[in-house]
């Protein structure tokens, strides 16, 4: 008995293979409920993100959107250059739901608030919560609570102009992802 308990701890103690797909996007929605809503995506929740924007939309709008229904995102460049991979694109128009938004521009570097948030997160591979204030003395700001949601995302090349971010359902469900994200680059 005791030669199987070991051999047991020692099977346990092996890594084993990834329960999520290799392949799959992780991507994180955050931001303060009174303020705007960042979007960051990476390679695997461990890396740097790929691809930072804070969006031109209040957290709470986009929350209520999610609860309501299926929230499709679209950043369209105008941008002619065709040298640059979609996501290298630096002025965005964003769409929710088919209305125009309003405009952002992609980040080169993370600000204190983006890189506090990715720190935390770094061993969250979905999820959505309430995150603690990078400002240990204030747990509340103005803007409100630190709030962020992350999940995995099927990621889809269509040409050297577009991608797309299908998130991926934790439970299954064949009804489709409740949210997608689409980068454009119109000719």
């Amino acid at each position: 008995m005791l030669t199987s308990g070991c051999k047991m701890v020692a099977l346990l103690g092996r890594p084993r293979k990834p329960m999520l797909k290799d392949s799959a996007t992780t991507g994180t929605i955050f931001g303060y409920r009174k303020g705007r809503v960042c979007l960051a995506i990476q390679d695997d929740p461990y890396s740097v993100p790929i691809f930072v924007i804070e969006l031109p939309m209040l957290t709470s709008l986009l929350q209520k959107e999610m609860a309501s229904d299926i929230v499709r995102i679209a950043l369209e460049s105008e941008t002619k250059t065709h040298k640059k991979k979609v996501l290298e694109e630096f002025v965005w128009a964003v769409f929710c739901n088919g209305r125009k938004t309003g405009y952002s521009i992609r980040r080169k570097q993370l600000s204190d608030d983006e890189l506090h948030v990715m720190q935390l997160l770094r061993g969250v591979s979905m999820g959505a919560g309430v995150l603690p204030s990078p400002n240990d003395k204030e747990t509340v700001t103005a803007d409100g609570e630190l709030t962020y949601m992350r999940a995995r995302f099927e990621r889809v090349v269509g040409s050297k102009d577009s991608e797309a971010f299908y998130m991926i359902n934790p439970d299954g469900a064949a009804s489709g992802p409740e949210l997608s994200i689409f980068f454009v680059r119109s000719n």
